[in-house]
């Protein structure tokens, strides 16, 4: 992949709310990345897996050895001059979606981040706890700032579960919805080949439909901030 130039990347992330680079890692990267997930422990607690889902919440903390994978030079190259040469980890899961999948998810933005404790600060609010894990809606400059790259296992179309997102939504604040107009409003399918990422703000409506063509869809989602937490609260799944 030549990533000599990722500034039209970046302004389209900016602009649209997300933006889709492929060729980030080779058919060897991925074959190795997927020999690790196909000999993980699947018993532990942090892993939901049913006959629609496999996921893996806190995936870096709980699978340190693909840590090295992940982060090879295109993605550490995008991170430095797409987000930011500050930007860190603040959260990371891992998607399986089976091939015989009905998993859908409705329309929605990403609003809370993980955290280390619950404490009562303005803005901050409501509270969550998934596995030992507080999540919280922060205040929106907060959630403005953040970037999501989702590094992509298998090819993703509309048949096999690829996002659909609402290009620019991701500049109005929080957008319920239910309040969509479309016939303002423009949908678009990222597809996403096989060794791709799609970058995402968390504010950007995003949805996927059910699979229909009998393909795995297998995504590591990852979330990066560079902004400290006000007080004593601290990033729960921080890593630089």
């Amino acid at each position: 992949m030549s990533l000599i130039n990722l500034s039209s990347y970046k302004s389209h992330i900016e602009k649209y709310g997300f933006s889709v680079i492929n060729e980030v890692f080779s058919d060897v990267e991925i074959a190795q990345i997927i020999h690790v997930l196909d000999n993980i422990d699947t018993s532990k607690e942090n892993f939901r897996k049913s006959e629609d889902l496999f996921a893996i919440r806190q995936f870096l903390k709980e699978i340190p050895e693909v840590k090295d994978l992940i982060f090879n030079e295109n993605i550490r190259k995008i991170i430095n001059e797409i987000f930011g040469e500050k930007y860190f980890v603040v959260k990371c899961i891992y998607f399986d979606k089976p091939e015989t999948s009905n998993w859908y998810v409705a329309y929605h933005q990403d609003l809370t981040i993980s955290v280390d404790k619950k404490l009562e600060l303005s803005g901050f609010g409501p509270w969550t706890k998934k596995q030992n894990q507080f999540a919280v809606q922060p205040p929106l400059n907060i959630l403005e700032n953040i970037y999501t790259i989702r590094i992509h296992m298998d090819e993703t179309d509309e048949n096999n579960g690829a996002l659909k997102v609402i290009t620019q939504s991701h500049v109005k604040g929080i957008y319920r919805p239910e309040t969509i107009d479309w016939n303002v409003e423009t949908e678009e399918i990222c597809k996403v080949e096989k060794g791709g990422v799609m970058l995402m703000k968390p504010l950007t409506l995003h949805g996927s439909n059910r699979t229909t063509n009998g393909k795995k869809r297998r995504v590591i989602h990852i979330e990066f901030s560079d902004m400290e937490l006000p007080e004593v609260l601290q990033w729960g799944e921080r890593m630089n």
